[in-house]
């Protein structure tokens, strides 16, 4: 029997939120990615690492950080069955002081995708969605998607989609068949404008499309950008502009653990010297806001 997640987090607590943390393996040893993949993945990103939902909540505890925790749902493009994303809710509920949980729907699957999120908002507690359209293979633009994007709008949860470059399938004969266009951000400045009560985040620096995401960001107050899937010291001159300057509250911490170590990403993003207080922000107090876990939105600082 699953239970519902409700948020107890010790805020005195937590010095760091990451909002971007996969779980790769469940109890029963099911994996996330089929094992060519998960292989190829292992791979590029040099980690092999696939902890448990408990596994991950000790370590975050032991950093004094919680911890945005998801698997993705794409059952169509790589046939191959999900986790369970109500299981994670349930998972999290057990460690509720640090952990939290998104959901992960199909887009393909249609209205099954939107009453599935319907069930994980209402009955599981998620306080999110991830969406990957590489993996999951869907051009995010397509209006066909846009019941579900609606149905996110209406539980009022946060939509977390991947973009730029993906390392799932990197190497493999023809990219494993991933399209990585999908995963241009400008495909969700149309998503943005015609949704402006959901808030998207923009997940990693949009490697090759870093500008493009910093002008829908700049252009559309509902739009964030998490830093996850690279070590700062790669992160462009533009993004670290951004993030000390004008997106300052609106740019998040995320680690992308297990594939990269929030404690690397720390020591890496301490480098930049930022302000104390944009530090505070980018590593804890926006996500906060995000989750609907603090004080609404400061007055924003403007380009």
């Amino acid at each position: 029997m699953t239970t519902r997640y409700e948020p107890h987090l010790d805020l005195d607590a937590i010095e760091a939120l990451d909002v971007h943390v996969h779980i790769e393996i469940d109890a029963a040893g099911r994996t996330a990615l089929p094992p060519a993949l998960a292989e190829a993945a292992s791979a590029y990103f040099t980690s092999d690492e696939r902890p448990t939902i408990d596994a991950i909540a000790d370590l975050y505890r032991s950093l004094r950080m919680a911890a945005v925790v998801f698997t993705v749902d794409a059952r169509t493009q790589l046939g191959h069955p999900p986790l369970d994303s109500a299981e994670i809710a349930s998972g999290a509920a057990r460690h509720a002081d640090v952990l939290i949980p998104f959901g992960s729907v199909d887009p393909r699957t249609g209205a099954a995708a939107v009453e599935l999120a319907r069930r994980l908002g209402e009955e599981s507690g998620v306080r999110g969605f991830k969406v990957h359209p590489t993996v999951q293979g869907f051009d995010p633009s397509d209006e066909a998607y846009y019941p579900l994007y609606a149905e996110f709008s209406r539980l009022g949860v946060p939509m977390l989609v991947h973009t730029g470059q993906t390392g799932i399938g990197a190497g493999l004969r023809g990219g494993a068949g991933f399209r990585l266009s999908y995963s241009n951000p400008m495909l969700l400045d149309g998503v943005a404008a015609d949704f402006p009560d959901l808030d998207i985040v923009f997940a990693h620096p949009s490697v090759p499309w870093q500008d493009e995401a910093l002008s829908i960001a700049t252009h559309k107050s509902n739009v964030w950008i998490d830093l996850s899937g690279w070590s700062p010291k790669y992160f462009s001159d533009n993004l670290v502009r951004a993030a000390r300057s004008y997106l300052q509250d609106r740019v998040l911490f995320g680690s992308d653990f297990p594939m990269l170590h929030p404690t690397r990403w720390r020591t890496d993003f301490s480098a930049y010297g930022l302000d104390a207080t944009v530090e505070r922000k980018i590593l804890r107090d926006n996500a906060l806001r995000l989750l609907r876990l603090a004080d609404p939105d400061p007055k924003e600082t403007t380009p």
